[in-house]
């Protein structure tokens, strides 16, 4: 079905390419240019709480290095890292590995060496934006990201993959563009459960609910806000359905305390 669903892709796309090509160039001319976030790009949230940091890294576009907000605190590592630590009580050692505009193939070669060998308990993989704007593949795409994976797997880690972003909410885009990378965003989204389900990886579908004051100026990637909204939920997530069951034992006896 998703092979289908493809194939039906590419049979609507192709005619509007003559049209949808120009707005992309001219989109592209217009966009407003957002720096990547200033500050280290590792961190410690919930320095004051007791216990052994949670080491987590996260790897991926200009989502992992902050685009949209004024330091990686306000993006979605320090975000996710301080929901981290409130939720489970314990500090949270984090580190963002990211490039803007990179796709997963391109993070395998230039990513992956820069962190191959770090003790790391938690990874978190976001990418998706760049794969469908540069129309990667479906097999380069699920190769490179099951090649990630894997290697931290190997290592030890657990493995989580962030869901590809709904384009279609981008306000950057014009309309046509927003239609159809927005499809094919989804696409995207379907075949990274299936690849999720096939290698026993734990994957969280985008599924918030977007509005104006998520996007950052550029209307293109999250604001501070958007980074927090998305980091709380991706935690919510992440306790449950990602991190070692140790974890989430220990938060439902806090919880129940």
């Amino acid at each position: 079905m998703i092979r289908l669903a493809g194939l039906c892709w590419w049979a609507a796309a192709l005619p509007l390419l003559p049209l949808a090509l120009p707005m992309g160039m001219q989109a592209r001319r217009a966009a407003l240019r957002l720096a990547p976030a200033a500050g280290p790009q590792s961190g410690l949230a919930g320095s004051k709480l007791e216990g052994e940091p949670l080491r987590l890294l996260l790897i991926g576009e200009s989502t992992v290095v902050g685009v949209g907000a004024s330091c990686l605190d306000f993006a979605l590592a320090g975000q996710l890292a301080a929901a981290l630590a409130s939720r489970l009580s314990r500090p949270v050692a984090w580190r963002a590995c990211g490039e803007n505009g990179i796709t997963a193939g391109e993070a395998v070669e230039r990513l992956l060496p820069l962190v191959a060998n770090e003790p790391v308990e938690l990874v978190l993989l976001v990418f998706g934006v760049n794969d469908t704007t540069h129309f990667s593949s479906s097999r380069s795409w699920q190769v490179a990201i099951a090649g990630l994976a894997r290697h931290f797997i190997e290592r030890g880690a657990q493995v989580a993959l962030a869901g590809v972003p709904p384009l279609q909410h981008f306000t950057a885009l014009p309309w046509l563009l927003r239609q159809l990378l927005g499809w094919r965003a989804r696409i995207l989204d379907r075949q990274l459960e299936e690849l999720a389900a096939r290698e026993g990886l734990a994957c969280c579908a985008t599924r918030l609910e977007m509005r104006p004051e998520f996007l950052a100026l550029d209307g293109y990637h999250p604001s501070s806000l958007g980074y927090r909204v998305w980091g709380e939920s991706l935690a919510d997530w992440l306790i449950v359905e990602a991190l070692p069951t140790r974890e989430a034992e220990g938060l439902v006896l806090d919880l129940s305390a």
